[in-house]
């Protein structure tokens, strides 16, 4: 472990083979159902009712999704972004704003207990929990690392990046990778580098984004799948879905609160 308790990529994975893990494939859904997911499917996890989990998402429609820190008014374009027809959520997990639109990217998250990655410091985590991306994506030719806290860099900008939530022992950390992009998009929806309108909030960062597009001729699908396999093969992960009930579970909360005003605009 360095200076800054980032553990070695093979440390890393040694780690994560050592858990029981379900890998849940992506499947479309609306962006508040996938939002209340995470907070359903950490919960189980929480009490024991699912082992630790890799779920792949599929985002249904375009959003723009503020971290839980984030104040609407200080990030979002919300004219721009109801002229382009993006609806505008709050995810439960901290982080800046995330634009994701259908087929243009890559997400996953992970649900773990917290006990066992107790001694790591929060970037350790990080680093920990994307270690087996970055290998999976070097296999493929993408020059992929990791930059603390939470970035996924190629050596020309910001490939992917990373959040977290904790509660009640234990971990949801989830990641979006940047598939497809127009870059001009991200200027003209998030408001990054404009005046904030209230000085509270944590600030979205300007980053240059890098599409992995210019990476691979692999198609989206494909590198998923890949994904996957090398998670499977890494850890031993059996396939799963997301039962019955954690679905209704979902679909509650998401109309209770994903979905709702207050929640979106909570810090107002």
């Amino acid at each position: 472990m360095d200076s800054v308790g980032v553990l070695s990529e093979q440390a890393g994975s040694d780690r994560l083979a050592g858990l029981d893990w379900e890998l849940i494939g992506a499947a479309p859904r609306a962006a508040g159902l996938q939002l209340a997911l995470d907070e359903v499917l950490l919960d189980r996890v929480a009490s024991g009712q699912r082992p630790p989990t890799l779920r792949f998402w599929a985002w249904s429609e375009a959003a723009l999704v503020l971290g839980s820190h984030q104040v609407l008014a200080n990030e979002v374009d919300l004219e721009e972004a109801s002229r382009m027809g993006i609806r505008v959520l709050r995810r439960m997990s901290g982080g800046g704003t995330m634009l994701n639109l259908p087929g243009a990217s890559i997400t996953y998250s992970l649900y773990v207990p917290a006990a066992p990655f107790a001694d790591l410091s929060l970037a350790a985590s990080y680093a920990l929990f994307d270690s087996w991306v970055v290998a999976a994506l070097r296999a493929l030719g993408v020059p992929a690392s990791y930059r603390p806290l939470n970035d996924l860099i190629d050596g020309r900008g910001k490939m992917g990046g990373a959040a977290q939530a904790r509660r009640r022992g234990a971990i949801l950390h989830h990641t979006t990778i940047a598939w497809s992009i127009e870059p001009e998009l991200i200027p003209r929806l998030i408001r990054i580098g404009r005046p904030p309108v209230v000085e509270r909030g944590v600030r979205s960062a300007e980053k240059v984004v890098s599409p992995m597009t210019q990476h691979t001729s692999l198609s989206r699908e494909q590198v998923e799948e890949h994904m996957a396999r090398w998670f499977t093969a890494l850890t031993g992960a059996r396939p799963g879905s997301i039962l019955e009930d954690e679905e209704a579970a979902a679909r509650e909360l998401a109309e209770q609160k994903y979905e709702t005003e207050g929640w979106l605009r909570r810090l107002e």
